[in-house]
């Protein structure tokens, strides 16, 4: 695996991510944001985070597959969310959860999460990126 997550002494340990992601792979793969959009270009949930959460972790991972990886192979996720507040931590997180138990994997919170006023088109509530190292 090109990818090992560390939580270093002396940064503090949050449970739901860790503060350092070492990369020893050699392809480098960059997912361009994806909103929640399925196959046919719908948004999915509109006015749901939790299922645009979902749905945009379904396409990084249907991405991430086209490349040959899996989430096993992410050094990073930047989270985009419009008019982030903290009451927004459940719901994104549940669509997380719901997305990873579909495809089957560890939960991988995001890296980084930026509250943003406005995405690509109204109906988009979050936006997820991607960067992957594979061997």
């Amino acid at each position: 695996m090109a990818i090992k997550l560390v939580n270093p002494s002396g940064l503090p340990k949050i449970d739901v991510y860790r503060q350092v992601s070492i990369a020893t792979g050699s392809k480098l793969v960059f997912i361009a944001g994806q909103v929640a959009w399925d196959a046919g270009g719908t948004t999915v949930g509109e006015g749901d985070l939790a299922a645009q959460v979902e749905q945009c972790y379904l396409n990084i991972g249907t991405a991430l597959s086209a490349a040959g990886g899996t989430f096993d192979d992410v050094a990073k996720l930047t989270f985009y969310v419009v008019d982030w507040t903290p009451d927004k931590m459940p719901p994104l997180l549940e669509g997380i959860a719901r997305a990873s138990a579909k495809l089957g994997i560890t939960p991988v919170p995001p890296t980084t999460l930026l509250g943003v006023a406005a995405l690509d088109v109204p109906d988009h509530l979050v936006e997820v990126e991607a960067t992957a190292i594979l061997d």
